[in-house]
Protein backbone atom coordinates (compact mmCIF):
# COMPACT_ATOMS: atom_id res chain seq x y z
CA UNK A 1 0.00 0.00 0.00
CA UNK A 2 2.86 2.44 0.86
CA UNK A 3 5.86 3.41 -0.91
CA UNK A 4 9.46 3.93 0.24
CA UNK A 5 8.29 7.13 1.88
CA UNK A 6 5.26 5.70 3.83
CA UNK A 7 3.12 6.92 0.82
CA UNK A 8 0.28 5.50 -1.53
CA UNK A 9 -0.31 6.19 -5.33
CA UNK A 10 -2.10 8.80 -6.02
CA UNK A 11 -5.65 8.64 -8.00
CA UNK A 12 -7.73 11.39 -9.58
CA UNK A 13 -10.90 12.26 -8.08
CA UNK A 14 -13.28 15.13 -10.06
CA UNK A 15 -15.06 17.38 -7.63
CA UNK A 16 -16.39 20.86 -7.81
CA UNK A 17 -15.45 21.12 -11.53
CA UNK A 18 -11.99 20.17 -10.74
CA UNK A 19 -9.84 17.34 -10.62
CA UNK A 20 -8.02 16.50 -7.30
CA UNK A 21 -4.83 13.99 -6.73
CA UNK A 22 -6.28 12.78 -4.18
CA UNK A 23 -3.83 10.00 -1.70
CA UNK A 24 -5.83 7.43 0.64
CA UNK A 25 -4.46 5.21 3.47
CA UNK A 26 -7.18 2.49 5.21
CA UNK A 27 -9.47 2.52 2.27
CA UNK A 28 -11.07 -0.57 4.20
CA UNK A 29 -12.14 1.67 7.17
CA UNK A 30 -15.22 3.53 7.98
CA UNK A 31 -14.30 6.49 9.52
CA UNK A 32 -13.03 9.15 7.49
CA UNK A 33 -10.43 11.60 7.94
CA UNK A 34 -9.41 14.30 5.43
CA UNK A 35 -5.73 15.70 5.97
CA UNK A 36 -5.13 19.38 4.44
CA UNK A 37 -1.68 20.66 3.30
CA UNK A 38 -0.59 24.05 3.93
CA UNK A 39 1.94 26.44 1.36
CA UNK A 40 3.91 25.88 -0.06
CA UNK A 41 3.30 22.52 0.38
CA UNK A 42 1.93 19.22 -0.66
CA UNK A 43 -0.15 16.15 0.36
CA UNK A 44 3.32 14.48 0.75
CA UNK A 45 3.34 17.01 4.10
CA UNK A 46 0.83 13.93 5.85
CA UNK A 47 3.10 11.03 5.11
CA UNK A 48 4.36 9.99 8.99
CA UNK A 49 0.53 10.52 10.35
CA UNK A 50 -1.04 8.32 7.15
CA UNK A 51 0.06 5.22 8.23
CA UNK A 52 -0.73 5.41 12.01
CA UNK A 53 -4.39 6.60 11.19
CA UNK A 54 -5.26 4.14 9.02
CA UNK A 55 -3.97 1.78 11.54
CA UNK A 56 -6.18 3.23 13.84
CA UNK A 57 -9.28 2.53 11.71
CA UNK A 58 -9.52 5.74 9.94
CA UNK A 59 -10.10 5.81 6.06
CA UNK A 60 -7.21 8.38 5.62
CA UNK A 61 -8.17 10.83 2.54
CA UNK A 62 -4.97 13.25 1.70
CA UNK A 63 -6.28 15.52 -1.41
CA UNK A 64 -3.92 17.82 -3.34
CA UNK A 65 -6.06 20.97 -3.20
CA UNK A 66 -6.71 22.83 -6.06
CA UNK A 67 -3.57 24.47 -7.50
CA UNK A 68 -1.03 22.18 -6.15
CA UNK A 69 0.32 19.17 -7.61
CA UNK A 70 -1.22 16.94 -9.91
CA UNK A 71 -4.36 18.69 -9.02
CA UNK A 72 -6.44 20.83 -11.09
CA UNK A 73 -4.78 24.72 -11.64
CA UNK A 74 -7.77 26.65 -13.14
CA UNK A 75 -6.54 30.33 -14.66
CA UNK A 76 -9.10 32.52 -13.04
CA UNK A 77 -8.03 33.96 -9.91
CA UNK A 78 -11.29 33.98 -8.15
CA UNK A 79 -11.35 30.38 -8.69
CA UNK A 80 -9.37 29.71 -5.48
CA UNK A 81 -11.39 31.70 -3.38
CA UNK A 82 -12.61 30.50 0.40
CA UNK A 83 -16.41 29.53 -1.62
CA UNK A 84 -14.25 26.98 -3.83
CA UNK A 85 -12.05 26.12 -1.52
CA UNK A 86 -14.29 24.43 0.97
CA UNK A 87 -16.48 23.45 -1.61
CA UNK A 88 -13.83 21.57 -2.62
CA UNK A 89 -13.57 19.69 0.18
CA UNK A 90 -17.48 19.23 0.79
CA UNK A 91 -17.64 17.55 -3.02
CA UNK A 92 -14.66 15.32 -1.74
CA UNK A 93 -16.79 13.68 1.17
CA UNK A 94 -19.87 13.47 -1.56
CA UNK A 95 -17.66 11.54 -4.03
CA UNK A 96 -16.43 8.80 -1.04
CA UNK A 97 -20.53 8.90 0.08
CA UNK A 98 -19.98 10.34 3.31
CA UNK A 99 -22.16 12.43 5.17
CA UNK A 100 -19.07 13.70 7.29
CA UNK A 101 -15.97 13.82 8.68
CA UNK A 102 -13.09 14.99 10.73
CA UNK A 103 -10.93 17.47 9.14
CA UNK A 104 -7.13 18.21 9.60
CA UNK A 105 -5.12 21.05 8.62
CA UNK A 106 -1.90 22.56 8.50
CA UNK A 107 -1.56 26.44 7.69
CA UNK A 108 -3.56 27.39 4.93
CA UNK A 109 -5.11 24.16 4.94
CA UNK A 110 -5.54 24.88 8.70
CA UNK A 111 -7.56 28.05 7.39
CA UNK A 112 -9.44 26.03 5.05
CA UNK A 113 -10.38 23.78 7.53
CA UNK A 114 -11.75 26.38 9.74
CA UNK A 115 -13.86 28.38 7.24
CA UNK A 116 -15.00 24.40 6.47
CA UNK A 117 -16.32 24.42 9.42
CA UNK A 118 -18.28 28.07 9.37
CA UNK A 119 -19.76 27.51 5.46
CA UNK A 120 -20.22 23.13 5.86
CA UNK A 121 -20.70 22.71 9.41
CA UNK A 122 -22.83 19.57 8.81
CA UNK A 123 -19.80 18.10 6.85
CA UNK A 124 -17.18 18.29 9.66
CA UNK A 125 -17.33 16.57 12.90
CA UNK A 126 -14.89 17.60 14.42
CA UNK A 127 -11.22 19.87 13.31
CA UNK A 128 -7.64 19.42 14.01
CA UNK A 129 -5.50 21.86 13.35
CA UNK A 130 -1.55 22.85 13.26
CA UNK A 131 0.59 26.33 13.32
CA UNK A 132 -2.61 28.87 12.01
CA UNK A 133 -5.15 29.41 14.85
CA UNK A 134 -8.58 30.28 13.82
CA UNK A 135 -8.46 33.81 12.20
CA UNK A 136 -11.63 36.08 13.19
CA UNK A 137 -12.72 38.48 10.25
CA UNK A 138 -11.88 41.64 12.00
CA UNK A 139 -13.42 45.14 11.16
CA UNK A 140 -10.53 45.48 7.99
CA UNK A 141 -9.96 43.46 4.70
CA UNK A 142 -7.17 41.36 5.59
CA UNK A 143 -4.84 42.65 2.79
CA UNK A 144 -5.82 45.98 3.49
CA UNK A 145 -4.43 45.66 7.14
CA UNK A 146 -1.51 43.58 6.41
CA UNK A 147 -0.28 46.74 4.42
CA UNK A 148 -0.97 49.47 6.83
CA UNK A 149 0.90 47.34 9.68
CA UNK A 150 3.82 45.52 7.54
CA UNK A 151 4.18 47.49 4.40
CA UNK A 152 3.79 47.25 1.46
CA UNK A 153 7.04 44.86 0.95
CA UNK A 154 5.20 42.16 3.31
CA UNK A 155 5.28 38.75 1.08
CA UNK A 156 1.21 38.47 1.84
CA UNK A 157 0.96 42.32 -0.07
CA UNK A 158 3.57 41.69 -2.56
CA UNK A 159 1.40 38.63 -3.89
CA UNK A 160 -1.47 40.79 -4.18
CA UNK A 161 -0.17 44.13 -5.73
CA UNK A 162 2.27 42.71 -7.88
CA UNK A 163 0.90 39.61 -9.53
CA UNK A 164 3.56 37.69 -11.28
CA UNK A 165 6.26 38.95 -9.93
CA UNK A 166 6.91 36.84 -6.93
CA UNK A 167 5.41 34.07 -9.23
CA UNK A 168 8.23 34.35 -11.75
CA UNK A 169 11.02 34.55 -9.42
CA UNK A 170 9.72 31.27 -7.56
CA UNK A 171 9.52 29.17 -10.54
CA UNK A 172 12.50 29.47 -11.40
CA UNK A 173 14.30 28.73 -8.22
CA UNK A 174 11.76 25.95 -6.80
CA UNK A 175 14.88 24.12 -5.59
CA UNK A 176 16.88 26.65 -3.74
CA UNK A 177 13.08 28.85 -2.26
CA UNK A 178 11.42 24.83 -0.88
CA UNK A 179 15.18 23.92 0.36
CA UNK A 180 15.62 27.45 2.20
CA UNK A 181 12.24 27.20 3.94
CA UNK A 182 11.78 23.72 4.88
CA UNK A 183 14.55 24.38 7.90
CA UNK A 184 13.99 23.48 11.77
CA UNK A 185 15.85 24.84 14.72
CA UNK A 186 15.72 28.80 12.84
CA UNK A 187 15.86 31.47 15.32
CA UNK A 188 12.62 32.86 16.73
CA UNK A 189 11.93 35.83 15.22
CA UNK A 190 8.87 38.27 14.31
CA UNK A 191 7.32 37.73 10.92
CA UNK A 192 9.37 39.01 8.08
CA UNK A 193 8.87 42.29 6.94
CA UNK A 194 10.11 42.17 3.61
CA UNK A 195 9.73 40.36 0.75
CA UNK A 196 10.88 37.41 2.59
CA UNK A 197 9.91 34.41 0.20
CA UNK A 198 11.44 36.07 -2.86
CA UNK A 199 14.72 36.75 -0.45
CA UNK A 200 14.61 33.06 0.29
CA UNK A 201 14.26 31.74 -3.36
CA UNK A 202 17.30 33.91 -4.17
CA UNK A 203 19.46 33.00 -0.95
CA UNK A 204 22.58 31.06 -1.14
CA UNK A 205 22.22 29.54 2.11
CA UNK A 206 19.15 29.89 5.34
CA UNK A 207 19.84 29.57 8.66
CA UNK A 208 18.56 26.42 10.54
CA UNK A 209 18.74 23.16 9.81
CA UNK A 210 17.28 21.32 6.86
CA UNK A 211 13.74 19.32 7.35
CA UNK A 212 14.05 16.61 5.33
CA UNK A 213 15.67 14.62 3.52
CA UNK A 214 17.08 15.53 -0.05
CA UNK A 215 14.34 12.51 -1.60
CA UNK A 216 11.43 13.85 0.34
CA UNK A 217 12.56 17.28 -0.43
CA UNK A 218 12.58 16.21 -4.16
CA UNK A 219 8.65 15.59 -3.66
CA UNK A 220 7.62 18.87 -3.11
CA UNK A 221 10.72 20.21 -6.01
CA UNK A 222 8.81 18.33 -8.35
CA UNK A 223 5.49 18.57 -7.76
CA UNK A 224 5.97 22.81 -8.16
CA UNK A 225 8.91 22.47 -10.86
CA UNK A 226 5.56 20.82 -12.53
CA UNK A 227 2.57 22.93 -11.55
CA UNK A 228 4.71 26.32 -10.92
CA UNK A 229 3.67 28.63 -8.28
CA UNK A 230 0.82 30.65 -9.62
CA UNK A 231 -2.50 28.44 -8.78
CA UNK A 232 -1.10 28.37 -4.59
CA UNK A 233 -0.01 31.59 -4.54
CA UNK A 234 -3.73 32.51 -5.49
CA UNK A 235 -5.23 31.70 -2.43
CA UNK A 236 -3.29 34.57 -1.14
CA UNK A 237 -4.93 36.58 -3.61
CA UNK A 238 -8.39 36.12 -2.47
CA UNK A 239 -7.95 37.61 1.33
CA UNK A 240 -9.67 40.43 0.69
CA UNK A 241 -12.28 38.65 -1.73
CA UNK A 242 -12.78 36.18 1.21
CA UNK A 243 -13.11 39.06 4.13
CA UNK A 244 -16.42 40.46 2.13
CA UNK A 245 -17.87 37.08 1.39
CA UNK A 246 -17.60 35.78 5.30
CA UNK A 247 -19.44 38.94 5.85
CA UNK A 248 -23.12 37.63 7.15
CA UNK A 249 -21.48 34.43 8.27
CA UNK A 250 -21.99 33.38 12.19
CA UNK A 251 -17.75 33.70 13.19
CA UNK A 252 -18.15 31.25 16.00
CA UNK A 253 -16.84 27.88 15.28
CA UNK A 254 -18.95 24.99 17.78
CA UNK A 255 -17.31 21.75 16.50
CA UNK A 256 -14.83 19.97 19.25
CA UNK A 257 -11.67 21.11 18.34
CA UNK A 258 -7.61 20.41 18.61
CA UNK A 259 -5.35 23.12 18.01
CA UNK A 260 -1.65 21.95 17.92
CA UNK A 261 1.13 24.90 18.07
CA UNK A 262 5.15 25.13 17.46
CA UNK A 263 6.39 26.80 19.85
CA UNK A 264 9.04 28.38 18.11
CA UNK A 265 6.37 28.87 14.75
CA UNK A 266 6.72 33.17 14.41
CA UNK A 267 2.67 32.69 13.58
CA UNK A 268 1.52 34.66 16.94
CA UNK A 269 -0.85 32.48 19.43
CA UNK A 270 -3.70 34.17 19.71
CA UNK A 271 -4.59 35.01 23.80
CA UNK A 272 -8.44 33.40 24.15
CA UNK A 273 -9.08 31.30 21.16
CA UNK A 274 -12.07 29.45 23.22
CA UNK A 275 -13.90 32.78 22.79
CA UNK A 276 -14.27 31.83 19.47
CA UNK A 277 -14.25 28.40 19.02
CA UNK A 278 -15.41 27.32 22.54
CA UNK A 279 -14.99 23.61 22.47
CA UNK A 280 -11.30 23.90 21.36
CA UNK A 281 -8.37 21.82 23.49
CA UNK A 282 -4.99 23.47 22.79
CA UNK A 283 -1.50 21.83 22.71
CA UNK A 284 1.75 22.59 21.96
CA UNK A 285 5.21 20.74 20.77
CA UNK A 286 8.42 22.34 20.76
CA UNK A 287 8.84 22.86 17.34
CA UNK A 288 8.91 25.85 14.53
CA UNK A 289 6.30 25.94 11.87
CA UNK A 290 6.28 22.45 10.12
CA UNK A 291 5.20 21.37 12.85
CA UNK A 292 3.76 17.23 11.31
CA UNK A 293 7.13 17.16 9.65
CA UNK A 294 9.39 18.22 12.56
CA UNK A 295 7.68 16.18 15.71
CA UNK A 296 5.94 13.44 13.79
CA UNK A 297 5.16 10.98 16.30
CA UNK A 298 4.58 13.25 18.89
CA UNK A 299 1.83 15.40 16.36
CA UNK A 300 0.55 11.51 15.45
CA UNK A 301 0.46 10.64 19.10
CA UNK A 302 -1.59 14.19 20.10
CA UNK A 303 -4.15 13.54 17.27
CA UNK A 304 -5.04 9.92 18.17
CA UNK A 305 -5.56 10.55 21.90
CA UNK A 306 -7.97 13.45 20.81
CA UNK A 307 -9.69 11.23 18.34
CA UNK A 308 -9.97 8.80 20.62
CA UNK A 309 -11.16 10.54 23.41
CA UNK A 310 -13.54 11.57 21.22
CA UNK A 311 -14.42 8.28 20.31
CA UNK A 312 -15.40 9.16 16.52
CA UNK A 313 -18.41 6.36 15.22
CA UNK A 314 -17.58 4.30 12.79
Amino acid sequence: MFDAHGFPEPTLVSVNGVQLEVFEAGRENTKPIVLCHGWPEHAFTWRHQMPALAAAGYHVIVPNQRGYGGSSRPAEVTDYDITHLTDDLAALLDHFGYDDATFVGHDWGANVVWHLALLHPDRVNGVINLALPYQERGPMPWIEMMEQIFGPDFYFVHFNRQPGVADAVLDQHAAQFLGNLFRTNVPLAPPEPGMAMINLAQADTAPGDALMSDRELEVFVSAFESSGFTGSINWYRNLDRNWHLLADVEPIIEHPALMIYGERDPIPRPENLAAVVPNVQEASLDCGHWIQQERPEETTRLMLDWLEQRQVPA
